[in-house]
């Protein structure tokens, strides 16, 4: 009973959280209350006896991602406002969206309610038993190339950011390999002569 009640009150707060994060206006708020949906996350897979996965979204996402999400909020200068009054124009994709996925978990809850395909409560795991272990096998074997997959989309996704957030600045240093070539050895050095530069 009292891990049914903490089950319910970390779902309730993971979906407070959840909506708080895409309908607060001001985005520090968003990401204070993102990071709430990461506890609540890491608190039901704690229940879940994952405690790999709780310990390491705490850490990695609360503890890194969330305070670099914080940073750029607070230090870079981001015309919120623009981005608000562009939300109309964006909304029409944001409903499809959200009503096909609306659609799929309820085929999920219906048809599992249909079959009586109802999740049976594990028991507790033998002594010894390892959840980091138990991941990494399955990581490095039964999913080896999605996990190979995933790394390679991130990697991407890394080399892409890069590459916009220095697109429109003037300011920035860039490689023109075309003029590294076509220089010639008078534009990169010049001799001077300091006799007769003491002369004068």
């Amino acid at each position: 009973m009292i891990e049914k009640l903490i089950f319910y009150f970390f779902a309730a707060a993971l979906i407070f959280s959840a909506i708080r994060v895409i309908s607060a206006k001001n985005p520090v708020h968003a990401a204070l209350f993102l990071i709430s949906a990461f506890f609540s996350s890491a608190a039901l897979w704690m229940l879940l006896q994952a405690e790999f996965l709780s310990i390491v979204l705490v850490l990695v996402y609360v503890g890194a991602v969330m305070v670099l999400f914080l940073f750029v909020v607070m230090m870079l200068d981001i015309h919120f406002e623009r981005l608000r009054a562009e939300f109309v124009k964006y909304l029409p994709v944001g409903v499809i969206v959200g009503v096909l996925i609306i659609l799929e978990i309820t085929l999920v809850i219906v048809n599992s309610a249909l079959t009586n395909n109802k999740l049976q409560h594990k028991a507790s795991h033998a002594e010894g038993y390892s959840n980091t272990k138990e991941l990494g096998r399955l990581l490095y074997t039964e999913y080896l190339f999605a996990f190979e997959l995933a790394a390679i989309v991130l990697l991407v996704a890394i080399v892409a950011a890069i590459a916009l957030s220095g697109r429109n600045k003037s300011d920035a240093l860039r490689q023109n390999v075309s003029a590294q070539i076509n220089t010639k050895a008078e534009d990169r050095l010049r001799i001077i002569d300091l006799r007769e530069k003491n002369k004068s």
